[in-house]
């Protein structure tokens, strides 16, 4: 059999698509879009060379790769068939395909003598350097680093722009100052490391005090949850009048604002400064129920949910949040809330159902009992943990009343279910414990029809 001679690509004219070892040549490329305008191969970028004012400035090709958040935009001929990751050093072998160089040498060390892509055997190990490939890779990040840095520079310009104009500006102009840094920065992150870098933090949170209109505060509030906040930026914002005024547009802005300050309200309880009394606050909770009850936006549920559930973390602040209601609501709501929402509500019952009154408002709500049986197993081993703890706290307090509504709910035979589950063993003993409680109300031969064991075993 003849020997087939080894792939040798051209420096100047070729450079191999990986689909099937097909000719491209640089004038192809540029047509079919893998080298975009903005300078092609004489406007500014050639063999990795960025210039701008004048100055060449050559950046390494796998700092422009980490750099540039592509994602779908890179041309498949750049990508190695077995990273599926752009190439930094491609190589082509005899068959005509081309990988990234260590990926193909990790290959043959693992003892195969074949392409990847066509499991051709290789008449020739050798891999050849596939520089035209190269140099289109490096002038396509290269044009695509460039443009990145151009917006990154305006976005930067615009950034410094808008906190110049808000030293001066007042009313209207102020608010939609505040709504373009707010689009900025919700839009680019550079634009958040500008804000930072030039004191918009102390700028922005000096704009809400006890004479900030809701339409600033809630632009203000927006740009804030967009950023990463310092320690000196909390202490700031937790001053008594900006935190009032941010819960005063919790309860009477539009669901982005409500959304928004309560992000802000659990950013600030993150830091080591936090004081309980900040969230001590009849009307904040009142606030966030509120939010929590509106299904028509469930972003605003599940923003509720996580605030109250940091807020219920604070022993300190438990009573207060059993005495505006809570307990109850959450109880009614907990039929229609998703998989994500219904492990929050629930954690935030069983922290409650470890006070006194938190035991008693359990207790009282007639719907406690139904709907944490139906949990059980229904969900998730979270969420029938939780359940069964509730239901423990409830029955416990008062065994004679509460385990036989339990009982005639189904829960004994959840409870077996729970039992012979693959549940965790301290699950178990837990259901094994609410089991033998609930029974002790009743006749062995009673009971047993009670667990309803056919229903339970189909």
């Amino acid at each position: 059999m003849k020997e087939m001679p080894m792939y040798q690509p051209s420096w100047r004219r070729e450079a191999l698509d990986n689909s099937g070892g097909q000719i491209l040549d640089l004038e192809t490329a540029v047509k079919d879009g893998i080298l975009r305008g903005g300078g092609g191969f004489g406007g500014g970028g050639i063999a990795g060379v960025i210039t701008g004012g004048g100055v060449g400035e050559k950046v390494d090709l796998k700092r422009m790769i980490e750099e540039l958040d592509l994602c779908d935009d890179v041309p498949t001929v750049f990508i190695c068939p077995i990273s599926l990751e752009p190439m930094r050093d491609p190589v082509t072998l005899c068959t005509g395909q081309t990988y990234e160089r260590p990926n193909i040498l990790r290959w043959f060390s693992m003892g195969h003598n074949t392409c990847p892509t066509t499991m051709q055997e290789l008449w020739d190990d050798e891999v050849t350097p596939n520089r035209t490939l190269h140099q289109l890779i490096h002038t396509w990040f290269s044009q695509k680093y460039l443009q990145m840095k151009k917006r990154s520079e305006d976005v930067q310009g615009r950034v410094l722009e808008i906190l110049d104009s808000l030293k001066k500006v007042k009313g209207q102009a102020r608010v939609q100052a505040l709504r373009e840094l707010k689009r900025v920065v919700s839009a680019h992150t550079s634009a958040k490391k500008a804000v930072v870098d030039n004191g918009g933090f102390g700028l922005v949170s000096s704009l809400l005090g006890p004479f900030t209109s809701h339409a600033v505060g809630s632009e203000a509030v927006a740009i804030l949850v967009n950023l990463t906040l310092d320690a000196d930026t909390k202490v700031n914002l937790m001053q008594p009048a900006r935190v009032s005024l941010v819960i005063d547009m919790l309860n009477e802005g539009t669901i982005e604002t409500k959304v928004n300050c309560t992000r802000l309200i659990e950013m600030l309880m993150e830091g080591n400064d936090f004081q309980s009394e900040m969230v001590s606050s009849m009307s904040l909770l009142v606030g966030l129920l509120r939010l929590i009850k509106d299904r028509r936006h469930p972003n605003g549920v599940i923003a509720g949910l996580s605030l109250l559930k940091t807020i219920c973390s604070h022993k300190q602040v438990r009573n207060l949040v059993v005495s505006v209601g809570s307990v109850s609501q959450l109880v009614e709501l907990l039929p229609s809330l998703n998989s994500d929402c219904l492990e929050s509500a629930l954690h935030i019952l069983d922290v409650l159902s470890t006070l006194p009154e938190g035991r008693t408002a359990l207790k009282d709500c007639s719907q406690t009992i139904p709907n944490a049986v139906k949990l059980l197993m229904k969900v998730s081993e979270v969420c029938t943990q939780y359940a069964l703890s509730i239901l423990w706290a409830v029955c416990k307090l008062a065994p004679e009343e509460c385990a036989s509504v339990a009982v005639e709910n189904g829960l004994a035979a959840r409870l077996l279910l729970v039992i012979q589950s693959g549940c965790s063993p301290t699950l178990k003993q837990r259901a094994a414990e609410l089991l033998k409680l609930c029974s002790l109300n009743y006749t062995t031969t009673i009971f047993i029809s009670k667990c309803k064991l056919t229903r339970t075993i189909q």
